[in-house]
This record gives C-alpha cells, sequence and structure tokens, in this order.
C-alpha cells in the first residue's frame, strides 16, 4: 500500500521488491478504476483522497486478479489500514466503496 501511494506522487520511488506487484496493478488499473468508480460515482478516483484510492486499488486488485485472500479479509484490512493511515472518513468510504464491489464481484 506504501509503495502504491508513494507512487501516485512519483513513478520513480517504488523499491525493487514491490515492483512486480505494482506493475501489475498499473497493468489493470483502468478495469479497477472503473470498479471503484462504479461503487462510489459520486467520487471520481481524481477525487478521491491518493491514500484512500491506494488502499481501494489495492483491495480490489487482491480481490480481482490475485485471489489468494478470501475477499472479507482484505475488505478488513483496508478498513485497518484506513484507520490507521486514513482520515477519520477513510474507514467508512473504504467499507463502503468495498462493499460494494465484493457485491459486483461475488454476487
Amino acid at each position: 500500500m506504501q509503495s502504491l501511494f508513494s507512487n501516485s506522487f512519483d513513478e520513480h520511488t517504488v523499491p525493487a521488491s514491490d515492483l512486480p506487484e505494482l506493475i501489475s496493478i498499473r497493468q489493470n488499473l483502468k478495469a479497477i478504476d472503473l470498479l471503484i468508480e462504479e461503487a462510489a460515482p459520486q467520487f471520481p478516483i481524481a477525487k478521491i483522497a491518493r491514500l484512500d484510492a491506494a488502499i481501494l486499488r489495492l483491495a480490489v486488485y487482491e480481490m480481482k486478479v490475485v485471489k489468494q485472500v478470501p475477499p472479507k479479509v482484505i475488505i478488513d484490512e483496508a478498513i485497518e489500514l484506513a484507520k490507521e493511515f486514513g482520515s477519520d472518513t477513510s474507514p467508512g468510504f473504504i467499507n463502503g466503496a468495498l462493499g460494494t464491489i465484493y457485491k459486483k464481484i461475488y454476487g
């Protein structure tokens, strides 16, 4: 999450160990961002706080592409990241958006 957040400011700040995952996220970014924007239509991706966007992108990537961790665990972890690093409204926003995305992906 930290590398994804840092990369939103400067693409050259990514540690080499995080590069493969970041490249994969970037390759899937349009589909990831589309899911986020559909889940929160009142907030275009450019208007979402960069930290919240990084958390959402990572969680959606893990749910949609990686599929190694149960989605509810991914959502819980994303909410915890939002509580620790985000604003007061971040956890609720992350929870709402990922809940909507979860329903779309898993029915």
